[in-house]
C-alpha cells in the first residue's frame, strides 16, 4: 500500500464539482478515486453531504471569503511593518556632504566626506 503523504484538505468548490460530476454520470466513483487519489470512504462522505445539501455554493463562498480575509490581514501586517521601517529610515540622521549639493546615493548611502588634509608621517 502506498502512502498518500501529508494530510490534505480539499476545497468546497472541488468537492461540489466532483459530486456534481459523479451524480450527473460524467465520472464514476472509481475513476474519481484513481484520478484524484481519494479514498472511496471520503467520496461517499462527500456524496452524502452533497445529497443532504450540506455542500453548497454559500459554504464555498464563505471559505473563499475567509481565505481572502486572512490574506488581507497578512498584507496589512506587512504594510504596517514596512511603514514603521520607512519612518525609522526617515528619522535617521544623515552625514552632511562635502559640497552640500551632492545627493546621496540611495543604494550605497551618502558619499564619504573628504578629510581636511593629507596623511602625516
Amino acid at each position: 500500500m502506498t502512502s498518500r503523504g501529508p494530510y490534505r484538505r480539499h476545497s468546497t468548490p472541488f468537492k461540489l464539482q466532483l459530486c456534481q460530476d459523479i451524480r450527473a454520470g460524467i465520472i464514476g466513483r472509481r475513476d474519481a478515486q484513481r484520478s484524484h487519489n481519494i479514498s472511496a470512504n471520503l467520496i461517499q462522505l462527500w456524496l452524502t453531504q452533497f445529497d443532504r445539501g450540506e455542500l453548497t455554493d454559500e459554504e464555498a463562498e464563505a471559505s473563499v471569503i475567509a481565505e481572502y480575509e486572512a490574506r488581507i490581514a497578512a498584507l496589512e501586517r506587512k504594510v504596517g511593518q514596512l511603514t514603521m521601517e520607512l519612518d525609522l529610515v526617515k528619522k535617521t540622521p544623515r552625514a552632511p556632504t562635502a559640497s552640500g549639493s551632492e545627493r546621496p546615493c540611495v543604494i550605497s548611502g551618502p558619499m564619504p566626506v573628504p578629510s581636511g588634509g593629507g596623511a602625516k608621517s
